[in-house]
């Protein structure tokens, strides 16, 4: 197995910068993979490089299976996952990681909630305990719920209703969709966590938080057949319901025509947003995607701020973002403009890069430092276990195979030139548009 410390990747990274990354391999993750009688899945990974262990797990359920009208119970159970348990008193998790020098956190998507904890390698059977005991005995009862959905709804306060542009994200995925729950943004609302009762809570929990929806990654300095016995010893006993376990079925239709919407916010200067729809996260077009996003909006030198913000000075701040999901997802372009500048014109400028990497093949050295900036990220992040964990976690959970955690690199480097155009021109029509324009609250007496 090859491990990149901070150092050697740097070399790494100089040595190959010349010629790019055409030969390069990803370090290959020899993981193993079992399933219990439950229906737990166990992936591990030993890795004696450092005297940690990082201990996840995935939950397959995000915001996408909140309840109709009870939008953000997902990202409720987020935070409800970190109160007392059978066992452990509330914030218990974080005097088992904190308190020995590690961390703990976690986090909610559309189609996962995922917890995870790093900590000193010897303390790897509490932690395998601790998860296997707030998968079995949690609290969820009425102090637990009514706590942690006071600080959800603050959470929304925080980051959707105070920053003059939290409600143009929140805005732009809830527009972006007409059928599929992935319209209900993540954070969920207010009205709808007010709506809910614990029973709705209790329920969702005992539908979603189950053995056989769980997916466990462990990866640090362990022995294999310790860690078999700790995971057999705190999750084998834990039954499997006897209750079905509901998935999405839900299709997000093609769009048939281009649609437009103006909304209006605490923002000093216009927002303009674009959103097309694209495959799934496992579908092979995601990976040119990727390379497309950096090719228009990775840094400074990339084609949209060189475009937008350097050279015509038509925004302040310009980003493209291929947000991939399980189901259907998102290719999003938007522009916070420059004082003074229309929005009709930003949203051109914007096309007219689009129609740019449609007309045209990109060079062999942008396409060559797109593809090395990509690499680079996913080098970094499997420099530590924590960031291996991750990736075997997503490969499992949302691409359906762990395997591709080892095989998704040479995916990306095989993209072309032609790819690019070829994506660009397939997905980024103009029936398959959405345009927001979000403007100040002004401008509703002042015009725009």
């Amino acid at each position: 197995m090859v491990c990149f410390t901070r150092l050697t990747l740097v070399i790494f990274l100089l040595t190959t910068s010349l010629s790019g990354f055409a030969q390069v391999r990803m370090p290959q993750l020899k993981f193993n993979d079992r399933s219990l009688g439950n229906g737990l899945r166990v992936l591990s990974l030993p890795d004696h490089s450092s005297p940690t262990v990082a201990v996840q797990v995935w939950y397959h359920v995000g915001s996408k299976d909140d309840p109709p009208s009870r939008s953000g119970f997902a990202h409720l159970f987020e935070h409800i996952m970190f109160k007392s348990t059978k066992n452990m008193k509330s914030e218990m998790m974080d005097r088992l990681t904190e308190d020995v020098g590690g961390f703990n956190n976690a986090f909610t998507e559309d189609d996962v909630t995922v917890y995870y904890e790093v900590v000193p390698s010897n303390y790897l059977e509490t932690l395998i305990w601790a998860e296997a005991d707030r998968l079995s005995g949690l609290n969820v009862d009425e102090a637990n719920f009514k706590s942690e959905r006071e600080v959800v709804k603050e959470e929304f306060r925080q980051s959707v209703l105070a920053p003059p542009y939290g409600k143009f994200s929140y805005l732009l995925q809830q527009k972006s969709f007409v059928a599929h729950p992935y319209k209900r943004p993540t954070i969920g609302s207010i009205e709808d966590l007010d709506a809910a009762s614990l029973r709705d809570v209790q329920e969702f929990h005992s539908t979603y938080y189950r053995p056989d929806n769980a997916t466990l990654v462990v990866v640090g300095d362990f022995d294999p057949k310790q860690l078999d016995a700790w995971v057999d010893k705190y999750f084998g006993g834990i039954a499997k319901p006897n209750l079905p376990l509901p998935r999405v079925t839900t299709q997000e239709p093609p769009r048939e025509s281009e649609s437009r919407f103006t909304e209006y916010g605490s923002n000093d200067l216009p927002a303009v947003g674009l959103t097309y729809l694209t495959p799934r996260q496992a579908d092979p077009d995601s990976n040119v995607l990727r390379v497309a996003d950096a090719i228009l909006s990775s840094g400074e030198s990339s084609r949209l701020y060189h475009s937008l913000v350097y050279t015509q000075q038509l925004a302040a701040e310009v980003e493209a973002t291929s947000e991939t999901r399980e189901d259907v997802s998102l290719f999003v372009l938007f522009a916070i403009l420059s004082e003074g500048k229309k929005t009709e014109d930003v949203e051109k400028a914007l096309l007219a890069e689009v129609k740019k990497l449609q007309d045209a093949p990109v060079s062999t050295a942008e396409l060559e430092k797109a593809k090395n900036q990509i690499v680079t990220d996913q080098l970094r992040e499997l420099e530590t276990s924590n960031g291996k964990a991750l990736a075997l976690g997503e490969a499992a959970v949302l691409l359906g195979d762990p395997a591709r955690v080892n095989t998704d690199l040479e995916r990306l480097q095989a993209v072309t030139a032609a790819d690019v155009q070829r994506v660009m021109k397939k997905y980024f029509v103009d029936k398959n548009r959405m345009v927001l324009y979000y403007l100040p609250e002004s401008a509703k007496k002042g015009g725009q």
